[in-house]
């Protein structure tokens, strides 16, 4: 009697043993999956999220609830400068007409976007669009970790999106990347 007890009692163990590990291998491989869509950032502290690396949303009908999410991994904390990138026609004026909100855990900084840096000769776009960088304002990122940073826009356009069809403000300009530079002190 004993001796089959132990022999059941083994088997029942070896085989919540081999689920139990069966199951981690599953979650740890879905994790590395996962980890491939994630954005790390660079050497020098810089994130850079380009807009065809994000998850978006657009409708056109309204634009204004536009939004990008990426997935970052943030491996030094510290006060960031955010940059948006955007490929514009008119290098005096971005057509935005509301401002932009950028989000990285319950840090939310917005503003309107203005020519700051204009590229000429961008490798970004193709003619007739220049590259226009905008500062929107700085941000102190506490904690490393991996984070969602998602930016809202009416300039965040679909992939699908030509020039051909329509002929507004979203024509002239849209948003490409968004950028957070460390600030360095002097």
């Amino acid at each position: 009697m004993r001796k089959s007890t132990f022999v059941w009692a083994t088997i029942i163990s070896m085989s919540l043993l081999f689920s139990c590990n069966s199951s981690t291998v599953n979650r740890e491989s879905a994790n590395r999956h996962n980890s491939s869509n994630e954005i790390l950032q660079k050497e020098d502290g810089t994130i850079s999220l380009n807009l065809e690396k994000a998850d978006c949303y657009s409708d056109m009908v309204n634009p204004s609830g536009n939004t990008a999410e990426w997935s970052v991994v943030v491996s030094k904390a510290g006060r960031y400068n955010v940059w948006l990138s955007s490929a514009t026609k008119d290098t005096t004026d971005l057509k935005y007409k509301n401002n932009v909100l950028v989000s990285v855990q319950d840090k939310r900084i917005e503003g309107h976007p203005n020519c700051d840096k204009i590229f000429l000769d961008s490798k970004d776009v193709s003619y007739p669009y220049y590259r226009c960088d905008s500062f929107i304002g700085s941000m102190y990122i506490q904690d490393t970790g991996v984070f969602n940073v998602q930016v809202i826009s009416e300039k965040i356009l679909p992939k699908d999106y030509s020039d051909a069809e329509m002929a507004t403000s979203a024509s002239i300009s849209r948003l490409l990347s968004v950028s957070f530079t460390p600030e360095k002190r002097n």
